[in-house]
């Protein structure tokens, strides 16, 4: 579950899955800068093994965070962030090693295999006492999306979907949304995937599902033959955001966070965005 006013580009659309949103809180990552000017070289870098760096997430790799379910090929927008950050750490595409990594298990307590993951992760500070975050490199919005004719279809208001049955992923930043946030009358459904949950809503068990925007963009354009994105959900406190994640009190953590906000900075992140995900309007639920 990122500022969720992006949407999946038409080519993105042609394309399979979804993403997997991340739980609560956002926040940055308060690591410290690296001191010294080749505090973060290549070959200081403290990755787990030399002259490789090592990128979990999870699989399926879905649409439009990944390309064809293949994070190696560069495409997708965290698979190009991910290729970007490797570049500005002084790893090539040939130097990244891809290891599968369950969603809920990247940010449980213990060691890791990975030197950073990403997996639509949101930083957390309930997350950060198990795990490390680098600074964030996507800004979250919570939108929910429904079917064509559906009881929510015409909701103008958080206050229209008090009474509809709606669902999530579990363990992600949408299902505290739709918990905390929407507050229905119905206990909502929990699913371990997003797969699962638009089948449901195929099916009818349910009226609607609350996602990120480009990946409610995703479902409605190329899941859904009748999809309908109702609304966003209103911004409250600090905006959540996406960050990598990596093991508690990692070496890296700094030197991460640091190339992110190099890319923020140069326009990269910017430039992923447009390419992978087109802003475009979706409505604001009141």
């Amino acid at each position: 579950m990122r500022t969720r006013a992006v949407v999946v580009g038409v080519a993105v659309l042609a394309a399979v899955g979804l993403g997997a949103c991340a739980p609560e809180d956002n926040s940055s990552s308060g690591s410290s800068t690296p001191s010294g000017a080749d505090a973060c070289a290549k070959d200081k870098l403290a990755v787990k093994t030399a002259g490789t760096l090592t990128v979990g997430t999870d699989k399926p790799a879905y649409e439009p965070w990944f390309s064809n379910n293949d994070p190696s090929n560069g495409k997708g927008y965290e698979s190009a962030v991910t290729y970007a950050l490797a570049k500005k750490l002084g790893f090539e595409q040939a130097n990244v090693k891809w290891l599968t990594v369950q969603f809920n298990t990247a940010f449980a307590p213990g060691t890791k295999a990975f030197d950073l993951d990403v997996n639509q992760v949101s930083i957390s500070e309930d997350r950060r006492k198990a795990v490390d975050f680098s600074s964030g490199y996507y800004d979250v919005r919570q939108t929910v999306i429904t079917t064509a004719g559906s009881k929510i279809a015409n909701a103008k208001s958080v206050a229209d979907l008090m009474d509809a049955k709606l669902g999530a992923q579990v363990g992600t930043t949408s299902y505290t949304a739709l918990r905390d946030q929407v507050k229905p009358k119905q206990t909502p459904a929990v699913f371990d995937t997003n797969d699962l949950a638009v089948q449901a809503l195929k099916n009818k068990q349910i009226d609607g599902i609350v996602v990120d925007l480009p990946t409610a963009f995703y479902m409605t354009g190329a899941q859904l033959d009748d999809g309908k994105i109702v609304g966003q959900l209103p911004s409250t406190g600090t905006t959540e955001q996406f960050g990598f994640v990596l093991e508690k009190g990692s070496k890296l953590t700094g030197c991460v966070s640091q190339a992110v906000d190099a890319l923020k900075s140069d326009g990269t992140l910017a430039n992923l965005q447009k390419q992978y995900l087109t802003e475009s309007g979706a409505p604001e639920l009141s």
